[in-house]
């Protein structure tokens, strides 16, 4: 049977407290995933940072070491420093994740807050602040690393 515009609109689809409770417990057990995934980026980038920079340091003395022989620099070792400057570039996608990160844990806590306080009724008095959800979707655009494309905002 077809609706008529006479008929009342449907009611709204209510969660059950459980289901409503499971969903925020998942969404805040997603956000501390998040919030690990944000560490672990943290202290891989530090440890390659630290990485190149030693191996960069130990370029330039053997650089120093041959010009003072008047050797000349090797081509190897120029190419070593390109290759290592462009991982440094790509050490720039730490600081794409970590806005993504940030922006999604945002997004999931502010949609559990909202749960908790309309569907479970933990904000009985209405003194808790939910904060709105950001209005772009994504705060990066870019969805590859290569030279010379990095956007940082």
């Amino acid at each position: 049977m077809l609706a008529s515009p006479h008929d009342p609109p449907p009611a709204p689809m209510a969660l059950t407290m459980l289901a409503a409770t499971e969903l925020q417990d998942h969404l805040l057990v997603a956000n501390n995933d998040l919030e690990r995934l944000q560490r672990l980026l943290d202290d891989a980038s530090q440890a390659l940072l630290s990485h190149f920079t030693y191996a960069s340091a130990h370029m330039d003395a053997a650089a120093v070491h041959l010009q003072a022989t008047r050797a000349g620099e090797p081509p190897a070792i120029r190419e070593a420093r390109q290759t290592l400057a462009s991982a440094v570039t790509a050490l720039q996608f730490q600081d794409l994740a970590t806005q993504l990160i940030a922006h999604t844990a945002c997004r999931l806590r502010t949609c559990a807050d909202r749960l908790a306080r309309e569907a479970l009724g933990d904000d009985e008095d209405g003194a808790a602040l939910v904060a709105e959800l950001p209005l772009r979707p994504n705060p990066v655009t870019q969805d590859e690393m290569d030279a010379g494309s990095i956007e940082l905002f």
